[in-house]
Formats: structure tokens, C-alpha cells, sequence
């Protein structure tokens, strides 16, 4: 099949065709404006997101909404009067830079308290700029089906959400970067090229000085996009370069030999793991998570898992593939795929340069057999495991990973 037959057929699998989620949203929108009524607040509730945009997924079950305050409340707490709102739909608080609420039904509805703004500048928080990013969406039509392709592909190749346990791509980002761009495939193109520290700006703030005009802090991603109704902004500041380069590579293969494969969300099996294997050892850990909230306990996940790596990393072990895979309830599992072959069982012991005398006399007197090699003193060590397997009870005892995981046991395979 060709790109544009790939591509036709999966914007046509991807396209929302039930109407009636829109028509929940409306029913949820119109309860929302009768509370704000009853409590005599002056505030409108307004879809937001991927759902006023025109660019959620078929099948999502996830809406934003705002609930927009006249600016005369701009110095009163505008989460406390949205909890008061909502008391009736018995919302779930979330924490953020201004709190907001999650409301439950057969959507889940995530409930943004915002002054009505109608510049960046006028904003209190940067919570209230959110609606204009939908407003800038909407002033460059034509590009639905191009950002669903974008989505669609990221989900598939694990880069989608710019949470702190997943550090990919955002949907907000992937709007700007495929208007930007002018379509899906000019994005893929244009991503082939993107150098460390890229520079995307939409709307032209800069010229070729806002690294030096952004604050350092907000130029740690790997490619800096320039929000377009905030110059002040770095949409990408939470993208990983790990993230970063799996879409490079997804893309760059895409484009090489296209495939539906590519659009195609998959979760790994431990039979898909055991063939991936392929002769290689494989460990998977059961793991139990906390309970919380998602941001929090998906970071708490990630660290686990890169404890662990780290750990195989440490003693030597080289690792084929490792990756882990978490549902958003209590249960994720961790894989790791590992060259099965013993390491040797003496290594050699790097110490410090002959130059640093007191160091030196510590380390020689720490161990009894020392040589010289490249001006570093060194000496030769029994190793802790020769095999991967043998690091297992030492890491499921550790009182780090403890703290960051509810439970976890080794996998029956």
C-alpha cells in the first residue's frame, strides 16, 4: 500500500462517528451552567481540549472543560468557587499551578477554572491561556485529520502524553507542530532534520535569539516550540530525548517502508516478549502500584523501572531491551531482555589517577594487589553475579524501590 492509501484508511478507522459523546458533553455543559446559575457566579462553562478543537480520537472517553470567571474574580480563589459548583457531581480534586477537578460519568471530565481572557498578557495563571490555544487551533483550519494521523502514531509508538512518567509529545504540542509543518507527513519529513535545541516558532517571536532570551529552565528538551500565544513558553519543556528519538525513528521508518504497523496500538504479551527473547534471557516483575494520583504514582513507576535497568546496568549486564507497561490501575509489568551469557568473574577495578596521592594510598590500602594502567591505580575484584538472575533478590529487597512501588514479584515464565 502506499503512504496516501495507509494513511486514508487509517484517518478513516481513527475519525469519531458516535455523536453521541458530543451530545453527553452537551447535556454535562448545560448541568454545569445551571449550577453556576444557582450559586449566582459569573462564569460559563465551554468545551475545551481535543473535543472543541475537533481533533479527539474515535472512541475517546476524555473531555476538558473550562469554566471560564468574569475577570472580577481575578483576586478571588476561582478553584474554591468551581468546588462549590461541582459539589452536586462530587468531584475528585486534583493539585496543579490552580487546582482543578475530575468528574466521572460515562466520560471522564477534567474541570479547568480560568479567568476569561482575551490575551496571554491578562492571565493570572497559566492555566487561563488554555482556551486560547484552542482558539489559535481554530484559526488555522483544515488540519483535523492530520493531527488524529499525528496522535494516532505517537500513542502507537509510546511517545503520546507529556506526562512526567511518559515525557513524550503533548496534544497541545502536536497541534503547533503540525500546523506548523502544514500536515502529518511534512512533520515526519521535517523531524528527520531537527538538530539539539531545534527552535520552532509558529508565529515568529523570535529570530535567532530565543535561546538566549528564554530562561534556562525552560530549554532543557531536546527541541524548543515556541507556544503561540505565550513567546515567553516552551510547549516541549517535558519532552524526553529518549521520547524524542523514538519518534525520529518511528518516522524515518515510516517514511522508508511505510506500514499500518506503525498506527497500530499493540501491548506486549509475555508471549510477544518470549519471541522477542529470541535466546536471550527474560525477567519480567509483577508489580502492584499505590494508589494516588496518576502523574504521581506513573512517576513513581517510571523510577522503579530505571532503578532496576540501572541496576542490571551497574553489575555489567548488557541490555537488549527493557521496557515496562502500566494500564493506569494498580498493575504494571516490567520486562527486561538480557545477553544470557556469564560475565567473567573477576573484573578489573578502576581506582584514581597516580597524581591524587592520599587517594591513592586509601585505595591501595583497601586492597591488597594493586597495579598501575593508563596512570590510574587499579586491582582485580571478585564480581557480586556472574549471571542476571542472581541480582533479582538483592533488587526486590532493596528499601528505595520499596517506597516506590505498592509490591513487586518476579514472573512466572
Amino acid at each position: 500500500m502506499s503512504i496516501a492509501e495507509i494513511l486514508s484508511d487509517v484517518a478513516r478507522e481513527i475519525n469519531p462517528t458516535d455523536k453521541k459523546m458530543l451530545s453527553d458533553v452537551k447535556d454535562f455543559i448545560s448541568k454545569l451552567n445551571s449550577e453556576i446559575k444557582k450559586n449566582d457566579i459569573k462564569a460559563k462553562a465551554f468545551v475545551g481540549g481535543s473535543v472543541a478543537k475537533d481533533t479527539y480520537l474515535k472512541d475517546a472517553h476524555d473531555c476538558d472543560i473550562f469554566l471560564k470567571f468574569d475577570k472580577s474574580y481575578k483576586d478571588e480563589d476561582i478553584s474554591r468557587l468551581t468546588a462549590k459548583i461541582l459539589k452536586p457531581m462530587k468531584p475528585e480534586l486534583v493539585h496543579g499551578s490552580r487546582d482543578y477537578f475530575h468528574v466521572k460519568k460515562k466520560i471522564n471530565y477534567e474541570i479547568v477554572p480560568v479567568l476569561d481572557i482575551k490575551e496571554a498578557k491578562e492571565a493570572v495563571n497559566v492555566t487561563d491561556m488554555s482556551p486560547l490555544h484552542v482558539e489559535w487551533v481554530k484559526k488555522n483550519p483544515g488540519m483535523n485529520k492530520e493531527i488524529r494521523l499525528a496522535k494516532q502514531f505517537c500513542k502507537a509508538n509510546g511517545v503520546y502524553g507529556a506526562e512526567s512518567y511518559i515525557k513524550g509529545f503533548s496534544g497541545h504540542v502536536l497541534d503547533i507542530l503540525v500546523i506548523h509543518y502544514g500536515g502529518f507527513i511534512k512533520l515526519l519529513k521535517a523531524s528527520q532534520a531537527w538538530t539539539d535545541k531545534e527552535v520552532i516558532d509558529p508565529e515568529k517571536y523570535y529570530k535567532k535569539d530565543a535561546l538566549q532570551k528564554l530562561n534556562r529552565s525552560k530549554i532543557d528538551s531536546p527541541i524548543i516550540i515556541i507556544d503561540p500565544v505565550y513567546p515567553e513558553r516552551n510547549a516541549s519543556a517535558a519532552l524526553s530525548y529518549e521520547k524524542l528519538d523514538v519518534f525520529k525513528k518511528a518516522a524515518f521508518g515510516f517514511l522508508k517502508d511505510p506500514s499500518r504497523a506503525y498506527f497500530e496500538i499493540r501491548e506486549k504479551t509475555v508471549e510477544d516478549l518470549k519471541k522477542d527473547a529470541d535466546g536471550n534471557k527474560l525477567i519480567i516483575f509483577d508489580v502492584v502500584s499505590h494508589t494516588g494520583k496518576e502523574d504521581v504514582v506513573g512517576a513513581k513507576l517510571l523510577k522503579a523501572f530505571q532503578q532496576i535497568r540501572n541496576q542490571f546496568k551497574f553489575y555489567d549486564f548488557e541490555l537488549e531491551e527493557s521496557g515496562w507497561k502500566w494500564d493506569k490501575d494498580k498493575k504494571a509489568m516490567f520486562w527486561f531482555i538480557i545477553d544470557p551469557k556469564e560475565l567473567f568473574p573477576i573484573l578489573k577495578w578502576v581506582g584514581p589517577p597516580v597524581s591524587e596521592k592520599e587517594r591513592v594510598d586509601n585505595f591501595k590500602q583497601k586492597y591488597e594487589k594493586t597495579f598501575i594502567e593508563d596512570g590510574r591505580v587499579c586491582t582485580y575484584i571478585k564480581r557480586k553475579f556472574v549471571k542476571p538472575e542472581e541480582v533479582i533478590p538483592e533488587l526486590l529487597n532493596d528499601t528505595l524501590l520499596k517506597e516506590k512501588v505498592k509490591s513487586i514479584k518476579l514472573k512466572k515464565i
